[in-house]
């Protein structure tokens, strides 16, 4: 296939000197392939005219404009790193300019549903095992591949602590709510060990395996409780993380506790929940003020 060489020298380099997530790196592998399978041709003759072409072709495929972005931050990398390893003399993608996409606000559940939500029928070892996940998730604020990647040395069940490796390699030590730590120890002593089968291995969350529970794997289990708990939003594990984050921010955290907590290195990042908040207070004024409609 062509290019097939440099995309896995890409992906090597991604991997091990951008110290780049494996989703964002899986994300970037797929985009170059599709590249080079419109393309046909040999790198060093693509023009900037050929990518025009292409992000004209992404277009009328009907990708959104995010993915499209993201694809143009791709290709703009990709080329940076045939540069300095003189795979390509020219660049084609040097005056392809990536759109300022507008950010939209995360999608929040409220208290309300946040409690529906973690409300688990307890009947046997999965669903405590669902309920320590759920709390821990909210209590945390943690990203799905954090949860699912945490093993028994990250939990620290008498400092109510545990330890993670969040974007970049980067460490951090978040606490654990008084519920998650209540259900996590609870799951710990009594149910884990149920789950677990011949092959023994040290991830705190295992699927009817016994083996590590894969972010799919939880994405199913959260969007069948939100079905059961009668949430008729469209929610993901980072629905929680942001209800999470804009929960603290509602009851007085200041925003550099909860940068810190998310693991963002940029608090402009962390600034996008100031909207989220702000837009909860003008719900709230023109629900209870007399002349706020």
């Amino acid at each position: 296939m062509f290019m097939i060489q440099e995309i896995n020298s890409f992906r090597s380099y991604l991997l091990i000197e951008k110290k780049y997530s494996n989703n964002t790196i899986d994300a970037y592998h797929r985009d170059l392939l599709k590249f080079s399978n419109y393309m046909h041709k040999d790198i060093s003759s693509i023009k900037e005219e050929d990518i025009h072409s292409y992000l004209k072709f992404l277009a009328q495929e009907g990708l959104n404009e995010r993915s499209i972005s993201r694809t143009i931050s791709c290709l703009k990398s990709f080329y940076k790193f045939l540069l300095i390893g003189k795979e390509v003399r020219n660049n084609p993608m040097e005056n392809i300019e990536i759109p300022k996409l507008r950010k939209a606000l995360p999608k929040t559940l409220s208290e309300e549903e946040v409690e529906a939500l973690l409300d688990v029928p307890l009947l046997d070892a999965f669903s405590y095992r669902n309920k320590a996940m759920l709390e821990l998730l909210y209590a945390s604020g943690l990203r799905v591949t954090e949860l699912v990647n945490l093993r028994m040395g990250d939990i620290d069940l008498e400092s109510a602590t545990l330890r993670t490796m969040g974007k970049g390699s980067k460490e951090r030590i978040v606490p654990l709510g008084e519920y998650a730590l209540h259900f996590l120890t609870i799951y710990l002593e009594k149910y884990r060990s149920n789950l677990l089968k011949k092959d023994y291995n040290d991830y705190l969350f295992l699927n009817n395996h016994g083996k590590q529970l894969t972010r799919q794997g939880f994405f199913k289990i959260i969007k069948e409780r939100a079905r059961d708990a009668n949430i008729q939003k469209e929610i993901s594990p980072h629905t929680l993380r942001h209800s999470f984050a804009t929960h603290l921010l509602n009851h007085g955290a200041d925003l550099r506790s909860i940068q810190e907590l998310l693991g963002h290195s940029d608090i402009s990042t962390t600034q996008i929940y100031t909207h989220v908040s702000n837009e909860h207070l003008k719900e709230n004024y023109k629900e209870f003020h007399p002349h706020g409609n």
